[in-house]
């Protein structure tokens, strides 16, 4: 068991990102190990690599294109206002900011479903009225973790559709017929477990002042002169036609593409900068969609390693007739293999051909079943250090270099919202 291929391999990805190895070197170090130990030649495991790092593609082409949403929102002086009228709504109250991210987050999953990009437009401008605050940002992370995850797993809209559509089709291929609308009606008590969770880590875990270094000064409610030009009209057009044209394609790099078109169309931002805005919208996202290529590639490796399957038979021997023992089992395996990809999506289709069999000879009800691969595909999600969940708000809270990836992102979402989806599932396991 010491040399499973993904179980070595996702500790291998830990312990480097830890060490602050660069993520991306990180994943194909970690790639490489388990190709290796599942007797893979050095040529095979790149070939698979690069060949599964197409699967994310769509995705990594989103994040460019809305990087250069966000540059643009920024160059015409949209986030200033926002920052500004944000500032003037809290009157210094931290909780309240807090909760406007965690509201502004979850609607960025259903609403407005561009995901993580309005970060990198709206967290930096927001920093040094955070500094004044002083709000230890890794509280900001763990709301902006909380809003870009439990809607999906809880909601049905948005994201939470693809994702409980997913959770439905793979059980009803394992046998167990459910609907894409009776997922909500069971997976509310994770989010549940991770809303406390939330507030665990606000007004406990995080809840003294930190000192960050500031670098430009915010007086709080200040009434400088905030109206909407031309130019920002223009840029909001853009943005909600980015919207439209996703709703009615599908395509998010459709409506992102149309969105630019129209703000630079319109001469909200002059067409001699359009190379630096791009060039600054990969600044903004290009680190992110890069990583999403390669964990796309690095899935696919520990899926031809075939460890994930000798994981399963190894732990089979000790659940005996436990649903206990079953449910752990399910979740451990849940959480590396969701670490080490880093998506909850991608994690759904393996774990429901491995264990709703095993759940269905051992009596598990269908509530237990939907709860418990909910909570196994979205474990290591929020924690994994190659997760746009935790990539996001890096991206926008290290936008001063103060904000460490790891120990300030991953490590207090890992343990806040991991130990919340462990303890709901096994309680409900019992209640359902």
């Amino acid at each position: 068991m010491e040399f499973n291929p993904v179980a070595t391999s996702v500790i291998v990805l830990c312990v480097l990102c830890l060490l602050k190895v660069n993520v991306l070197f990180s994943l194909m170090i970690s790639s490489i190990v388990a190709g290796l130990l599942s007797g893979m030649t050095i040529s095979k495991i790149m070939e698979l690599f690069v060949s599964g790092m197409g699967q994310n593609s769509e995705i990594a082409l989103s994040y460019i294109l809305l990087g250069a949403l966000a540059a643009a929102m920024s160059h015409t002086g949209l986030t200033k206002v926002l920052a500004i009228k944000i500032g003037n709504l809290i009157k210094g109250n931290k909780y309240l900011l807090i909760g406007i991210l965690v509201v502004i987050s979850m609607f960025s999953q259903n609403l407005i479903p561009v995901h993580i990009a309005f970060i990198p437009i709206l967290i930096p401008p927001l920093l040094s009225l955070m500094n004044k605050l002083q709000i230890d940002r890794r509280s900001i992370a763990c709301a902006l973790a909380f809003g870009l995850k439990a809607p999906y797993i809880c909601l049905p809209l948005g994201f939470g559709l693809i994702f409980q559509g997913l959770i439905a089709q793979n059980l009803s291929q394992n046998g167990i017929n459910v609907l894409k609308n009776d997922i909500w009606r069971y997976s509310w008590v994770l989010g549940l477990a991770m809303f406390i969770a939330l507030l665990v880590a606000i007004f406990i875990t995080y809840r003294k002042p930190r000192i960050y270094n500031q670098k430009d000064e915010v007086v709080l409610d200040k009434k400088e002169d905030i109206k909407l030009t031309k130019k920002h009209y223009i840029t909001l057009l853009g943005a909600i036609i980015t919207l439209v044209v996703q709703l009615i394609s599908g395509s998010l790099p459709l409506g992102a593409l149309i969105g630019l078109c129209v703000i630079f169309g319109l001469r909200a931002i002059s067409h001699k900068n359009m190379d630096f805005l791009m060039n600054e919208g990969v600044g903004l996202m290009g680190y992110i969609a890069f990583v999403m290529l390669v964990c796309a590639g690095y899935a696919l490796v520990l899926k031809e390693t075939g460890g994930i399957e000798a994981l399963v038979n190894f732990v089979l021997p000790f659940i005996q007739n436990s649903k206990f023992l079953a449910a752990s089992a399910i979740l451990f395996v849940g959480l590396l293999v969701t670490i080490g990809i880093g998506s909850s999506f991608g994690t759904i289709p393996i774990l429901a051909v491995l264990f709703v069999p095993l759940c269905v000879k051992l009596g598990f009800s269908t509530p237990a079943i939907i709860i418990l691969l909910c909570a196994a595909a979205a474990l290591g999600d929020a924690g994994s250090p190659a997760s746009d969940t935790t990539l996001g708000p890096t991206a926008g809270l290290n936008a001063d270099n103060q904000h460490q990836h790891i120990k300030d992102t991953c490590i207090p979402t890992f343990i806040h919202y991991n130990t919340a989806l462990i303890i709901a599932a096994l309680v409900a396991v019992y209640i359902f």
